[in-house]
């Protein structure tokens, strides 16, 4: 069921679900609309729904299950799909994954897909409101030892080259981009660059922009890939 677009301005956070299991999708709604500041404007059982309704409800979150259409481990990353094409059509959606496996290839599509967060279903009911709250203020919901795992990932042989954008950085913000990919926090790279952490954050901001990326953990990744083409072979 889908609630009319009314509920907008009204400092609500308005949220989409996309699971494929009924059950799933009503506690899911039970759960986030007893919230004082959440309400599910909608929901879709499938990718063909959520792309067709998710742009005329203009939520701010929605909550995508990883996989759909099939179960267990064979199930597709079809919620990965719907996650980069509503990212592309709407910048400003947060998108939180939801899943019940622990998949490390599915985490790196998710967050090269543009979300916002990765959780397991089987988190606890107020540890996932948080999580929506987090990611519909803004920020990421992954942590360091998930990016840790999303870069172990990107390891290995014979990586791409970085994407073209890279030729725009100055070689400041190459600088800085290298410290993003090795980990460091913006008061860590203010420290070491002997910047204040207000401009480190604007450079971090530019670097995105010029990377046409959205999360600081995908600049993170080209960081990596560049890194490792660059690097020579040990003898």
């Amino acid at each position: 069921m889908d609630v009319a677009p009314e509920s907008a301005g009204n400092g609500l956070i308005r949220i989409f679900l996309l699971d494929d299991h009924e059950v799933v999708r009503r506690g899911l709604r039970d759960l986030l609309d007893t919230e004082p500041d959440m309400t599910v404007v909608g929901d879709a059982a499938d990718a063909r729904q959520a792309l067709a309704r998710v742009p005329a409800l203009r939520p701010d979150v929605a909550v995508l299950d990883v996989r759909l259409g099939a179960s267990g481990e064979q199930a597709n990353h079809e919620g990965i799909v719907v996650c980069r094409e509503l990212r592309a059509r709407l910048p400003a959606l947060a998108c939180l994954m939801l899943t019940s496996f622990d998949d490390d290839e599915a985490l790196f599509d998710a967050i090269m897909a543009g979300a916002a967060g990765y959780v397991l279903k089987q988190i606890k009911g107020s540890d996932l409101v948080a999580a929506v709250r987090t990611v519909a203020s803004g920020q990421s919901m992954l942590s360091p030892e998930v990016t840790a795992r999303v870069l172990s990932r990107v390891r290995g042989p014979a990586p791409p080259a970085g994407p073209p954008e890279l030729a725009r950085l100055s070689p400041r913000e190459r600088e800085i981009l290298d410290l993003v990919g090795a980990g460091l926090t913006n008061r860590q790279i203010a420290d070491r660059l002997y910047l204040a952490e207000k401009t480190v954050k604007n450079r971090i901001s530019a670097i995105l922009a010029k990377l046409k990326v959205e999360r600081r953990v995908q600049a993170a990744v080209i960081a990596e890939r560049l890194r490792d083409r660059e690097e020579p072979p040990c003898p």
